[in-house]
């Protein structure tokens, strides 16, 4: 027997059109917008990919309103992030280039978290979806390792992108501490992310 306040919920779930496709659960569940603060360090990986990559690191969007959530948005972010997490071999920056800290597009089929959020923000922009809902995000995994993954800004909160599973997950639903993520109005700037902890990754001032 269901508890009053269980069977509550229940009917409300019902009555809102709970739905589950793939991996996500539809508005009725949505996640909130993340909390975020000023400025912030930018990550040592990232500074060194923008003096490689400069054009990429100064783009100012112009629409700064959350992309709207549709069926065919949800579609793109779940095919994108299956597509690649399949395509790159997970792979250390040690062991790829015998240094930490190195952030690039995983052309050779081998990359770490970083470089999945890399290929996959390149393919959603393709996908014409505004850099300003594609952020680079820093977080702390529950075991206290830095970890990254692809933020997206929709009407319906915030969804995240990851390496490490198939599915698209409201970022409170993640069990992940969030610390920074790329600013909505300059790809080359950083916010800090309220709640967020001191990064564990090197940053540059």
């Amino acid at each position: 027997m269901i508890s009053s306040s269980m069977a509550r919920r229940l009917r409300v779930y019902v009555a809102a059109g709970l739905a589950v496709t793939g991996g996500w659960v539809a508005p009725a569940l949505a996640a909130g917008a993340m909390a975020t603060g000023g400025l912030t360090s930018q990550p040592i990986g990232h500074y060194d990919f923008c003096k490689l990559h400069p054009g990429e690191c100064s783009i100012r969007p112009t629409n700064l309103a959350p992309a709207p959530m549709t069926d065919g948005l949800m579609r793109k972010l779940l095919n994108v992030t299956a597509r690649v997490n399949a395509a790159v071999k997970p792979m250390s920056d040690m062991d790829i280039y015998g240094k930490d800290e190195v952030w690039a597009y995983p052309d050779n089929g081998v990359g770490d978290c970083e470089d999945y959020v890399l290929e996959k923000r390149r393919q959603l922009s393709r996908m014409s979806i505004s850099l300003a809902d594609l952020l680079i995000t820093v977080v702390r995994k529950p075991d206290g390792e830095g970890h990254a993954v692809l933020t997206v800004r929709t009407d319906k909160g915030d969804y995240v992108l990851d390496n490490l599973t198939d599915k698209v997950r409201p970022w409170d639903a993640t069990g992940y501490r969030f610390l920074k993520r790329q600013a909505i109005d300059n790809t080359g700037r950083w916010v800090s992310i309220r709640g967020g902890q001191q990064v564990l990754v090197g940053a540059v001032q």
